[in-house]
């Protein structure tokens, strides 16, 4: 179940922005992970996830591009309708796809406005200590995820996939966190930093932190779920931790299917019409 399944809080019929803010008041860990379809968000809502996010992720892992900087708005609206109607109990936020926000503020709020119109979500993430967009954003009616340290739609900028925050840069990962909140973020992913330094911030900030390789003293964890659950099959990143191994299952069944219609087994007369109509 959720964090919020206790007999002490009753869990509400659908998370919002406030409920998310009130688990780090009561210490209750907050749980997250990607969705890209319906399948995948109601399975997970009935597992008890609290935030779901359809991440620009799904440029590897859903539709195998080599960089998260090849997805537009149109293909994220189209995986975030697919995930809100699926799931109404979690919050569901939708990244806002590079290109569609750099530009200029009012670029950005017109992208979040779209995402959320188009969509049906609860709120849009943003990567990137940004607080005069955060805040024109939030001051749209739109709550705002932010994302801090390793930011994948900034890989080039920033020399690859590299921990961030090292050293005297962790005072500037700290700074750059206050600065979200200040701007109205309800809550701020951190991504690849010393486990000390979102330790650090997690204390620091009244908004949760939801960590991804951040250690285990964030406020929240999140991962992409086809690292999590096994359905890839290449080298998954050290913060992974792969709680299943469903491509196997897949293939399986596959190798299954695929004897069956071979030996001709399959489809049986039970799972066969007849001209009696039964």
């Amino acid at each position: 179940m959720s964090a919020y399944g206790s007999s002490e809080t009753p869990a509400p019929k659908r998370l919002r922005t406030r409920h998310i803010q009130a688990m780090k008041a009561e210490g209750r860990p907050i749980s997250a992970l990607t969705s890209y379809d319906a399948l995948s968000a109601k399975i997970f809502a009935e597992a008890g996830v609290d935030i779901l996010l359809v991440g620009d992720s799904a440029a590897n892992v859903v539709l195998g591009r080599q960089s998260t900087l090849e997805m537009s708005v149109d293909e994220m609206v189209m995986l975030g309708r697919a995930v809100a109607a699926a799931a109404p109990r979690p919050l569901v936020v939708v990244d806002l796809p590079f290109g569609s926000y750099e530009v200029s503020t009012q670029q950005g709020v017109g992208t979040a406005i779209e995402l959320m119109k188009r969509t049906g979500a609860d709120a849009v993430k943003l990567e990137g200590d940004r607080p005069e967009l955060i805040s024109a954003v939030v001051n749209a009616g739109i709550p705002v995820m932010a994302h801090l340290g390793f930011t994948p739609q900034s890989e080039h900028a920033l020399g690859g996939f590299v921990v961030q925050g090292k050293g005297e840069a962790g005072q500037d990962l700290l700074r750059s966190a206050r600065s979200v909140q200040d701007a109205g973020a309800f809550a701020v992913v951190l991504e690849m930093v010393p486990q000390e330094i979102a330790r650090e911030i997690t204390q620091t900030l009244d908004i949760p932190t939801i960590g991804i390789g951040a250690g285990n003293g964030t406020d929240g964890q999140i991962l992409v779920w086809t690292d999590a659950f096994g359905l890839g099959r290449g080298r998954a990143p050290r913060f992974v931790r792969r709680f299943a191994d469903v491509a196997s299952v897949l293939e399986d069944a596959a190798r299954k299917y695929v004897q069956s219609v071979g030996d001709r087994s399959f489809p049986a007369e039970a799972e066969s019409f007849s001209d009696g109509g039964k």
